[in-house]
């Protein structure tokens, strides 16, 4: 259980320097909606953080995979439950398509339910002459390009919160209500994505699922797992009133608990050891998450792990790395091998979508399957050679038929972005890429598994 108070200590954070934080124009308005905030029902409980620890420790030791997978930045006008289950379908048929071909189980991770703050590379942004705040996510300010919606108010905070309270509800609801029953394999594809290629690779996947829960049924077995699945949420933590109005003492431990998602992360902007993202992050007992760019050293990794896991325990910090394609096989190996000789058990997930974003010749903001799909394999490489384990990948996609990334299994290109290019920020993976992808890592965990090919010892003869 979680005791209803706040934790006052976790007002640490608020000495140091807090970066991406919104200029809000009414503090007193702002405080208000933080102790408004401070009395209400936490979004998720501290045994399920602690779940979802024990899941991340199986990945530490190589025991199983993650897939962390959700929208860029979520907004207030999609918490339908059409778009909530179609992004969940899009995790369940990923999750299959992986576990079937790897044999390892998948944990299941949505940026969802909370990821409605994103961090931005300028404050203000400047159109036919005006300028005014920048987007900052619908936590913050509105889309659209006006005085009033860019005005950054506090009183979305709650809306944001009411928000993913609907979505975890109708999370919930889908999971222990059937719909993740691996029975509905052929269920998950019986729209757009059974017409297409991609789909017609994943019924051939589902009818080899099908096949082996008969054969279990068959033989007297029916496990409990086949009927349901574990799924957790998590977003970057960026807005630090939020997630300390957010923060709950475990009346188990009395320890502190982040109760707005299962795992929270610091993003690459907000990472700086000195700051009060990581000091924040440092109080609560969620499994952590933090981004590291290219420009990360490998001192600056371990600093991380000394202050995010001081006692060296595997679930707690998973590192996502976002180094983009040139540059994943420079970087990442040094980084992977001094975090391994220093006998810390992290997690190591692929995010290749940040680090591989370009502007096409439409003006849009997109990404290239290809760019994506060789920063994950990169991501592999490194690993195995150095026999350490790709703990999973960090993916921004989408449920819905959009045109925001080109390539791909659905061969969208630079002309076909102004179609349904629908993103409130950065461009997401549609299902039939997201799919292609699962297909794609699936094939490259598989490759990981296979020993180097090494000459034979020669045979000792006589003298």
């Amino acid at each position: 259980m979680l005791a209803d108070h706040t934790v006052t200590a976790l007002d640490s954070w608020r000495r140091l320097p807090a970066d991406q934080q919104p200029a809000w124009p009414d503090t007193d308005a702002l405080n208000g909606v933080v102790a408004e905030l401070s009395s209400y029902p936490p979004l998720v409980f501290a045994g399920e953080c602690d779940l979802l620890r024990e899941r991340l420790a199986r990945v530490a030791r190589g025991e199983a995979f993650v897939l962390q997978g959700g929208d860029c930045a979520e907004t207030l006008d999609a918490v339908g439950a059409e778009e909530v289950r179609d992004k969940i379908k899009t995790l369940l048929q990923m999750s299959a398509v992986l576990t079937y071909a790897t044999s390892v189980p998948v944990v299941k991770i949505g940026r969802i339910a909370g990821q409605y703050a994103k961090p931005r590379s300028r404050n203000t942004e400047i159109r036919d002459g005006v300028e005014l705040p920048v987007y900052r996510g619908d936590s913050v300010n509105g889309l659209e390009f006006t005085p009033e919606a860019r005005t950054p108010d506090p009183e979305r905070l709650k809306r944001v919160y009411h928000a993913s309270a609907a979505t975890l509800n109708l999370i919930r609801a889908f999971i222990t209500g059937g719909y993740a029953d691996l029975r509905q394999v052929h269920e998950w594809n019986r729209d757009f994505v059974a017409s297409s290629p991609i789909g017609e690779r994943y019924e051939d996947l589902a009818r080899a699922i099908d096949d082996a829960l008969t054969f279990l049924a068959a033989c007297g077995a029916d496990p409990r797992e086949f009927h349901s699945a574990e799924f957790f949420s998590s977003h970057e933590a960026l807005l630090l009133d939020y997630e300390t109005a957010l923060t709950r003492t475990d009346s188990r431990t009395n320890r502190a608990y982040d109760v707005s998602a299962h795992m929270i992360w610091i993003g690459e902007r907000t990472r700086r050891l000195d700051g009060a993202h990581v000091e924040f992050a440092s109080t609560v007992r969620n499994p952590i998450g933090v981004k590291l760019g290219p420009t990360t050293t490998a001192d600056e990794a371990l600093a991380l792990i000394d202050r995010l896991d001081p006692e060296r325990e595997p679930g707690r910090l998973t590192f996502i790395t976002r180094m983009g394609r040139d540059k994943v096989r420079d970087v990442l190996p040094e980084l992977v091998a001094k975090v391994t000789g220093s006998g810390a058990q992290v997690v190591w997930l692929c995010d290749p979508m940040h680090g591989n974003t370009f502007e096409a010749s439409s003006g849009h903001k997109t990404r290239h399957f290809d760019d994506v799909l060789d920063e994950v394999r990169g991501f592999f490489e490194v690993h195995r050679a150095l026999a350490t384990h790709p703990g999973g990948i960090h993916i921004e996609l989408t449920g819905d038929d959009v045109t925001e990334c080109v390539g791909g299994g659905d061969r969208i290109g630079v002309g076909d972005l102004h179609q349904r290019y629908q993103t409130a920020c950065d461009p997401r993976l549609n299902r039939y890429q997201s799919l292609d992808l699962a297909f794609q890592v699936a094939e490259l965990y598989r490759a990981r598994a296979t020993p180097l090919r090494r000459e034979p010892a020669p045979i000792a003869t006589a003298a």
